[in-house]
């Protein structure tokens, strides 16, 4: 029986490994584990999970002199460095050593598996979301014209949040806000969860926002692959007030930017957005108020006009009345001049003729005429008895006549 030494057993094992494998392999592996030595020497431990199973692991070494060639190139295609939990191609060989064991001799990583893979996992959250019937429920809430109670959430040190309240604050139109900041992580594994807690906490004060605003300073692709998080995204999708985005990325949407209500670039985008709508606002006021003031201007003109016609064919029609009824006066003045003149001849006349009728009445006038009056004792002869013994006088123009009845036949 072959007794072996341990180093002799190694050496054995790297032969024979050396015989029987390529020179090098293109591997998927997760980064479970990275460390950057003083050295320059890149050392990593690679993982490949089923959910949170790990089935596989390994040992991983960049060495200097190729870790200062490929990491500028993939950090300059990906915008951000290689770090945990990030999923990558490498070009590798197996390397035993009979002291270290084995580990793979990273030579080269495909960024553009990296960058795939990112897109891939991107698609499959919005096919979810879509499938779910939730992906477009935030963007069906109505944003309020003037919005001006917002819930904050951002890390109270990132510069865009202070670009953001500077932009506010400082704003040429003296527009105020209520700003409430609800401080959360942003970044890497830990921001989905911390953004899920303040989403709870401003719900619970739900009434009192108008808006929640997501706002974060720059950064890199894989920077903001917190915010591709289906969890996330799902809670941003369906909650009860609208979302506005502006977390520091000028070339590229993450999922919480496509399910908010609003997404803009930059935080200094969200406050100049806000504030247009506040200046929008009043400047619809103005417009409505001059507005109205020209139309009651119009109206005040034309009842005016319309007072003044009035006015006018009130005059007209008065002096056509006073026209009428001052004829109609000067033919009752003719009239009363007049009519006294007339009545009066006629009654002159009238009076004439009566004294006329009177006078052929008169006794004396009979008397001339050749009549005579006879009065019996004292009285007018008429139908009294006569008796002898009585009185008359008999008078005529030029006499009176007194007789004594002696006797009556």
């Amino acid at each position: 029986m072959n007794q072996y030494t341990l180093f002799e057993f190694n050496s054995l094992v790297k032969e024979v490994l050396s015989d029987q494998l390529e020179r090098s392999y293109w591997i998927v592996a997760e980064i479970g584990q990275i460390n950057l030595h003083s050295n320059g020497h890149c050392y990593l431990e690679l993982v490949e999970k089923d959910n949170n199973y790990v089935r596989a692991k390994a040992r991983g070494t960049i060495w200097a002199n190729v870790f200062r060639e490929i990491h500028p190139w993939f950090v300059s295609q990906t915008g951000t460095d290689l770090k945990q939990g990030m999923k990558i191609l490498m070009n590798a060989s197996l390397e035993f050593h009979e002291v270290y064991g084995l580990s793979l001799n990273i030579r080269d990583i495909d960024v553009n598996f990296t960058i795939g893979e990112r897109e891939r996992k991107k698609q499959e959250t919005l096919k979810r979301l879509d499938t779910e019937g939730i992906i477009d429920m935030n963007k069906s809430l109505e944003l309020p014209l003037v919005t001006q109670r917002l819930a904050i959430i951002s890390s109270s040190s990132a510069a865009g949040y202070e670009d953001f309240i500077n932009q506010f604050e400082n704003n040429p139109y003296g527009y105020k806000a209520t700003l409430k900041l609800y401080p959360s992580v942003m970044q890497g594994d830990a921001a989905p969860q911390s953004i899920i807690e303040s989403l709870h906490t401003i719900h619970e004060a739900e009434l009192s926002y108008d808006a929640v605003v997501i706002i974060r300073g720059g950064g890199s692709k894989m920077d903001l692959d917190c915010f591709d998080d289906y969890d996330l995204c799902a809670h941003l999708a369906q909650f009860p007030l609208p979302i506005i985005t502006g977390i520091g990325h000028e070339r590229d949407q993450s999922i919480a930017d496509l399910v908010a209500h609003t997404y803009l670039k930059t935080p200094t985008s969200v406050a100049e957005f806000l504030i247009s709508k506040m200046l929008s606002f009043e400047s619809d006021i103005n417009s409505f108020h001059e507005k109205i003031n020209q139309q009651a201007q119009q109206l005040i003109y034309s009842q005016s006009e319309l007072i003044n016609e009035i006015n006018f064919g009130y005059r007209l029609s008065a002096r056509k009345i006073l026209q009428r009824h001052s004829l109609e006066l000067q033919q009752v003045v003719q009239l009363i001049k007049t009519q006294p003149a007339n009545l009066l001849s006629r009654h002159l006349s009238h009076l004439d003729h009566q004294e006329k009728l009177v006078s052929a009445y008169d006794p004396k006038y009979l008397l001339k005429k050749g009549y005579s009056i006879t009065r019996l004792n004292g009285k007018l002869l008429k139908n009294q008895k006569i008796k002898p013994g009585d009185k008359m006088v008999t008078e005529t123009s030029k006499n009176k006549i007194t007789s004594t009845i002696n006797k009556i036949k």
